[in-house]
């Protein structure tokens, strides 16, 4: 391995230092069960949008989003304008009325309005799921990142992180990573921000063209290290150097890739000549015009069906994930959950625009991660790979600080949401219950992200959402606006639409979906969306109208309470002897 440079080494020391200096900080205010649940309900719309953004901005957005759009284009730009406009429907429909309902979790809501103990049971399952799925990739990320910047394997990055995030819940629970989260989005901004701007000097005062006809390139004799088997597309035939696995079969030395797809295993090393063409992973434009327009999708035999899935996805994702839903109830009334979504999409809509350039930069001047196995790698290493020296040593020190506090903020986040559930439903909700809670939480997602296969992080963060479009995004829409809703209804759509979406999510985490089937089964395992949530929906009115004799007694009053205007006073919290 090559010398670690000092800065990146100091730099991820100072983010893990501060992070857990914060905290202790945060602890010393946490004292009452409300403090680790929702904070006392106290945060501002300024504190509270900054601390969501640090919370939502999760290793996907960080490094995930450049890796996609270096490895497939325009199609691609439907990851960051996903996770930004899910907020707009937050800010529309969900987010005053869930706080004005006073619940502490989304369990908590779905007894308040349907008032049924065995439906809060359920919606306790699927919160605990979607946190624990979601933690994974972050883990992972973080055995990724450690691994390329320092070299240790891949389960020490995910151990320290998971520690870390583990200690801070624990200490504070939401009233200290509140703060963490908030001085976080701020690092994360600079650590993705400074890079782009620098690479986009470096690019004026370049001749590289976007969207030219020729396949990317390589400037220079580069070695290529293939960390997992990949299956990669070439257009016209490349000579290059190999050892390793082509095909299935074994080489070493000079060869020809011809025309066509080869498959590439698992730590093969290509050795690619001075402006030598790239292969493409297979299904992805093989040409920068290609990439740069849309209609090719992700990778797949059905593009379209793709990107529409994942519109859905991530959406109306965003409107079901419990570590963003559970933001809402630590603001002190529903007009300032209105203010902190309308400040939060301002926050995120300025962060997506700089890993998009940087996966621009990816494509152009480090086009061969799209082939490793680590194109989620794409923001770590352009920095070090486009500038020489000390620039690009410091520019690689920020962006791995931005990496670290990508991984500790939403893990922190997923964690209290599993952790407030757990502690309310399963145990009695004491300080200490939240504490045991939290830390049963976070070592069984830790444990899995060692031994389920690492997709790129987008990718699988994008089946989270799809399981969270699917589930609790109909059941708060439907909750908050339609007074036929039943218990029984909305159990119909949360299993449907959760089973439907869980089982493609887990295929394709678990390596099964792209190795079994292919056409239309394959696209809809890896893009659920666009199936599991009209059913989850059609489901959830279905039955509803079925047992129409069981809407609450007392629906008026509810519909009342999430409703009326924030003057008239009407809500209060659901507190409780805890």
């Amino acid at each position: 391995m090559d010398t670690v440079p000092w800065v990146t080494v100091a730099a991820l020391v100072l983010a893990a230092v501060a992070t857990v200096a914060i905290g202790v900080y945060g602890v010393r205010l946490a004292r009452t069960t409300s403090d680790f649940l929702v904070a006392s309900r106290s945060v501002g719309p300024r504190w509270n949008a900054a601390a969501i953004s640090g919370e939502y901005l999760s290793a996907a957005s960080f490094l995930g989003v450049a890796g996609l759009i270096a490895k497939y284009g325009a199609d691609a730009l439907w990851y960051p304008i996903g996770f930004t406009a899910g907020y707009l429907g937050l800010l529309l429909f969900v987010a005053a009325p869930l706080r004005r309902s006073g619940a502490y979790t989304v369990p908590d809501f779905a007894e308040f309005r349907l008032g049924s103990r065995r439906l809060r049971t359920l919606a306790m399952f699927v919160v605990v799921i979607i946190c624990a799925l979601y933690l994974v990739p972050q883990f992972q990320g973080a055995g990724l990142t450690l691994n390329i910047l320092l070299g240790v394997p891949s389960w020490v990055g995910a151990a320290v992180v998971g520690l870390i995030v583990i200690a801070n819940v624990v200490g504070g629970g939401m009233r200290s990573i509140t703060f963490v989260q908030a001085f976080q989005y701020w690092l994360k901004l600079t650590a993705v921000a400074v890079p782009a701007v620098v690479l986009a000097v470096h690019f004026y005062a370049d001749d590289r063209v976007v969207g030219s006809p020729a396949p990317p390139t390589v400037d220079r004799e580069t070695t290529v290290e293939i960390s997992t088997d990949v299956l990669v597309q070439v257009n016209s035939p490349i000579e290059v150097t190999v050892r390793g696995t082509v095909d299935e079969q074994s080489a070493d030395g000079r060869i020809t890739l011809d025309e066509g797809t080869h498959e590439l295993g698992d730590g093969t090393t290509l050795v690619l000549d001075a402006d030598s063409p790239v292969p493409v992973v297979a299904g992805s434009p093989t040409t920068d015009r290609q990439w740069a327009q849309p209609g090719w999708g992700l990778g797949g035999t059905h593009p379209l069906y793709q990107v529409y899935s994942l519109i859905l996805a991530t959406f109306l994702g965003t409107l079901g994930l419990p570590h963003v839903l559970v933001r809402f109830y630590t603001n002190p009334d529903g007009r300032a959950a209105r203010l902190t979504s309308l400040t939060v999409l301002g926050l995120l809509g300025m962060f997506y625009l700089f890993p998009t350039l940087l996966g621009v930069f990816a494509r152009l001047y480090v086009p061969q991660l799209s082939i490793t196995g680590t194109s989620d790698a794409a923001v770590l290493l352009l920095p070090g790979s486009v500038l020489s020296g000390v620039g690009g040593q410091l520019l690689a020190a920020v962006v791995a600080a931005g990496a670290i506090a990508a991984f500790l903020s939403t893990s922190s986040g997923l964690l209290v949401s599993i952790a407030g559930v757990l502690s309310t439903d399963v145990l009695r909700g004491r300080v200490r219950d939240f504490r045991v809670a939290a830390i049963l939480a976070g070592i069984v997602p830790l444990a899995l992200s060692l031994g389920v296969v690492s997709l790129d992080l987008s990718r699988t963060v994008g089946l989270v959402f799809a399981v969270a479009a699917s589930t609790l995004c109909p059941l708060l829409v439907l909750g908050i606006w339609w007074r036929g809703l039943t218990a029984a209804g909305a159990a119909a759509g949360l299993v449907g639409g959760g089973l439907v979406s869980l089982t493609a999510a887990s295929l394709s985490v678990f390596g099964v979906s792209d190795a079994v089937w292919s056409g239309w089964p394959a696209a809809i395992l890896g893009y659920p969306a666009a199936v599991s949530v009209p059913l989850a929906f059609v489901l959830m009115i279905a039955v509803s109208k079925l047992t129409a004799r069981s809407v609450p007694a007392d629906v008026g009053r509810i519909f009342t309470r999430l409703h009326a205007p924030e003057r008239l006073d009407m809500g209060r919290d659901r507190e409780r002897e805890l």
